[in-house]
């Protein structure tokens, strides 16, 4: 169905309505992806779980988000996005269901990769969905909401899980962090079967199964022996799944460039590669999700497991840092990034980075919640000037016709990277937590890997041609 004809077709009322409901499943997801974090010493505690079960709940919704990301919106391609959009809805709202009433935590843990699965299948129609109900100069408003709202959400989620734990509604405890889902997604999936109009792309690509089953083997056996390695103490097996991970990586690559060439459609563009900005800003996007993925983790268990604080408090300095983060998007990176390119998210990893190590001291010593908070502030404002500019340089010198994949490629990235970090930095916190050090002295050598993360990253951007966008 082409785009003019159903934007023509609907009144603007009803354009907006859909795009509100688009939105609401959006920040459900992104919400769910970082809302743990201030709940997992409450789940922890009351299912009486190992550290290595909280980093599955955690990694495991990143793992099969990314994986399932791209066929996510190829099954929206073939049967319609409203469909699968009321679909994936669904699923999120039932797989919620299944993660406030786990009595155990592998329950828990499966709950959540089905949680992430059922994103993967939500997420990708609201952009296809988007381009049906707004014209080209339209699209451009609507996706920065997105950017803006998406970034709110994800500092938003331990700040909501926080007040969650704290507000303790009908004497839920942790469970309703994943429970208060179940009515947003109620009036998501109900607005999505009545607002959403219908429409599929008329050149629908093939789902790729075998790509998307090398690439769930390629990062689960890295997960794995990073999650589960440490408690067993590092047998022989752990290095021989890195190596089986590293030879599925390669054999996953060479399976795309294949099936690309044949087919002409594949989960990557391996083309897209020979672009350095497409390189460089991809392998950034992730070690970027990594160092921020592993440092809000890290930083909310160390305040609650070794100074005491309760959740809320937790929530509450997440304020500052949620300030600086849309500071640095809005106000900084997107607008300077035109004007002075790649010095933009090269000071914003950098900032981030001082800030993230400044951080850890001051947490180390016990200083003043608000000294936290204010570094907290320098931190989110690094974050933001660093992260607004990745997705428009990765994609800045991509040809139209792979404008999709390259997006989706973007996207599956940040959740890699999402999954690698909370998996990395979280074993070595718990490694040094398990040695009888302080999780505060844990959290300082954390903060150290993730500012060192940073630093290289803006060693990486450094490689970037002086102009960005010709």
């Amino acid at each position: 169905m082409a785009t003019r004809a159903v934007s023509d077709r609907l009144s603007e009322r009803q354009r907006t309505l859909a795009f509100a409901t688009v939105l609401l499943a959006f920040v459900m997801d992104v919400a769910d992806s970082t809302i743990v974090n201030t709940a997992l010493p409450a789940i922890q505690q009351g299912l009486g779980a190992s550290d290595r079960a909280m980093q599955w709940v955690v990694s495991g919704y990143f793992l099969t988000f990314a994986v399932l990301l791209v066929v996510g919106g190829r099954l929206g391609d073939l049967f319609g996005y409203a469909r699968m959009f009321a679909i994936g809805v669904a699923g999120f709202s039932i797989a919620s269901l299944g993660c406030g009433l786990a009595q155990d935590a592998t329950t828990l843990a499966v709950a959540r990769l089905s949680q992430g699965a059922a994103a993967a299948i939500m997420a990708p129609q609201g952009v296809a969905l988007i381009q049906l109900l707004y014209s080209p100069s339209e699209r451009i408003g609507r996706l920065a909401a997105f950017g803006v709202v998406g970034g709110l959400a994800a500092i938003g989620g331990p700040v909501l899980g926080g007040l969650l734990i704290e507000l303790n509604p009908f004497d839920l405890g942790w469970r309703s962090v994943f429970l208060i889902n179940l009515p947003f997604g109620a009036l998501a999936l109900i607005a999505g079967l009545t607002l959403l109009p219908p429409g599929r792309s008329g050149h629908a690509l093939r789902v790729d199964g075998p790509g998307s089953l090398l690439l769930f083997l390629a990062l689960g056996t890295l997960l794995l022996p990073l999650i589960e390695g440490r408690s067993a103490g590092w047998p022989w097996w752990t290095a021989a799944l890195v190596l089986t991970s590293a030879g599925l990586w390669w054999w996953f690559w060479r399976y795309e460039g294949a099936r690309r060439s044949r087919l002409g459609s594949a989960l990557i563009e391996p083309s897209l590669f020979h672009d350095r900005s497409f390189r460089v800003g991809l392998a950034a996007t992730g070690a970027f999700a990594i160092a921020s993925g592993g440092f809000l983790l890290t930083f909310s268990l160390t305040l609650q497991q070794g100074l005491g604080y309760s959740p809320v408090d937790v929530a509450l300095l997440h304020i500052p840092f949620g300030m600086g983060v849309m500071a640095g998007i809005s106000q900084i990176g997107r607008k300077a990034l035109p004007v002075h390119g790649r010095r933009v998210p090269i000071t914003g990893a950098i900032l981030m980075a001082l800030a993230c190590s400044a951080t850890g001291v001051a947490v180390h010593i016990a200083l003043p919640s608000v000294v936290i908070g204010a570094l907290l502030l320098f931190a989110g404002v690094g974050m933001g000037t660093l992260s607004g500019p990745l997705g428009p340089i990765t994609l800045s010198r991509v040809d139209r016709n792979h404008a999709g994949v390259a997006g989706a490629m973007h996207k599956t990235m940040q959740q890699i990277g999402g999954a690698m970090g909370t998996a990395l930095i979280a074993t070595i916190y718990f490694s040094l937590t398990g040695d009888h050090r302080p999780p505060v002295t844990a959290f300082l050598i954390a903060t150290l890997v993730v500012a060192a993360d940073l630093l290289a990253i803006a060693l990486l951007l450094t490689r970037l041609p002086e102009r960005l966008f010709d």
